[in-house]
This record gives C-alpha cells, structure tokens and sequence, in this order.
C-alpha cells in the first residue's frame, strides 16, 4: 500500500459521492457489507490486477481490452504500446472506464480520464520503479514506444460479496 492518509480520504470522498450518484439497482447489489471502503480498496488492490479497459474509437464505437494494471496511489496505471489502438483512442479521447473484476469474490469499477506520464511528470519515477520491481525490468525497455497512463477516476465503486473472506486474504 503506497497511499498516504489523504490520498484514502479523497478516495473514500469520491467512492461516497459515486455511490449516491449511483442508480437503485447498483445501490441494491452494492451495499452494506458488500460496500468496499477506500482503506479497504488499497489493502486488496495490490500487485498486477488484470482490468478492462473501455475505449471509445472515433466513430463512437466502444472498444474494451486488458491491461495489467496495478493501483498505486489510490488511481489505476498501465502501460501499453504507444501504437496500440487503446493508446491512440485515448490520446484522442481520454475518456475511459476501467474494471476489476475477480469472480463473484470482488469487482471495483471506474470512470475518468487517462493522462499520459512522461519521464518529466513529478510521479513518473516511481511509478516506473513499482513496475520495473513487479516486473524484474522496466516496462520502457519492452519496446521503442512504450506509454505510462494513469486513470483519474470521477467515479468509482468497490464490492466485494463477501467482504470478510476478501480482506482476510489481503497483504498488510
């Protein structure tokens, strides 16, 4: 967990404003003990999470592909080819939704807007050094044209069916 104190407050400010702009019938499957807390998002979101990723192409046409991602600092990161589709759809349209999901045993869902981190971005080191550590190499040496994007969510949810199990397995 690399969150500090005000990054699981502004988290948890934006799961609660994105629960109550939620329609009845997510609010009915979310809620309770199903309800996943900020604290309790970056204690399970660890490592590479494979996630879904929407795009939308330039004719309005919803695409979706996974990426490793992994959750650093209360936002989604991944890398992609910067000739990839996904990278091209969002570099013309940052608009993108992003879900986890694992089973019946947790799914966190996600919308906002990708930015692109350049080497010069004040977040880029360490977020290429948590990868290059997960990875035994940096994901800038897998390819000539190798993207850093990071999601800045508007909107989250996180569920868990059953909480207790879920937060049991989770590394402290």
């Amino acid at each position: 967990m690399k969150e500090t104190a005000a990054e699981v407050s502004e988290l948890q400010a934006l799961l609660d404003a994105a629960y109550e702009r939620s329609t009845e019938h997510l609010r009915n499957i979310i809620k309770g003990p199903r309800r996943l807390t900020a604290a309790e998002l970056v204690r399970v979101l660890t490592g590479m999470c494979t996630i879904n990723l929407a795009t939308v192409t330039a004719r309005g046409e919803p695409r979706i592909s996974a990426v490793d991602g992994h959750f650093l600092h209360a936002r989604w990161v991944f890398t992609t080819s910067g000739s990839a589709a996904k990278a091209r759809q969002l570099k013309a349209r940052p608009a993108a939704s992003i879900s986890y999901v694992d089973g019946e045993r947790i799914g966190v869902f996600s919308h906002g807007d990708v930015e692109f981190l350049t080497p010069e971005h004040a977040d880029f080191a360490e977020i290429e050094a948590h990868l290059t550590k997960h990875y035994g190499s940096s994901p800038s040496s897998w390819g000539e044209d190798i993207v850093y994007c990071r999601l800045q969510p508007t909107w989250i949810v996180g569920y868990a069916f059953d909480k207790t199990a879920v937060l049991k397995d989770a590394k402290d």
